[in-house]
């Protein structure tokens, strides 16, 4: 079963696949071991191929791309990620509700920080 990761460096890879294994590792905060751990299972999956070519430092490197049945993978995966997420938002949003309410607070009052983000 895929986790966050695979998902998240499949978007990755879809979007740069000539990025290294160290600069995803650095984009998605963890480490080089579990990118690469998260890598060769999406390649065994037959939803990745990695390609040998030399970058522009002259250097071997891999070009990792996703294969038609990983496309689908991504675009499955998406969906579950997008619902997961929503519900996660629902939650959130319930919770912060009781919160104001608890406390005795309008809704209005506390809006984020636009500096925050």
């Amino acid at each position: 079963m895929p986790t966050d990761t695979h998902y998240k460096l499949m978007r990755l890879l879809d979007a740069n696949p000539g990025m290294s294994q160290r600069d995803a590792a650095r984009e998605l905060g963890v480490s080089l071991g579990k990118v690469n751990y998260c890598l060769r299972a999406l390649i065994r999956r037959g939803w990745v191929k990695a390609t040998n070519f030399k970058n522009s430092q002259n250097k071997a490197a891999y070009l990792y791309v996703l294969t038609p049945r990983g496309l689908r993978s991504k675009a499955t995966l998406t969906v579950r990620y997008l619902q997961e997420r929503v519900l996660e938002y629902e939650a959130l949003r319930v919770e912060i509700e009781e919160m104001r309410r608890e406390a005795g607070i309008p809704a209005q009052s506390i809006e984020p920080d636009p500096g925050s983000r």
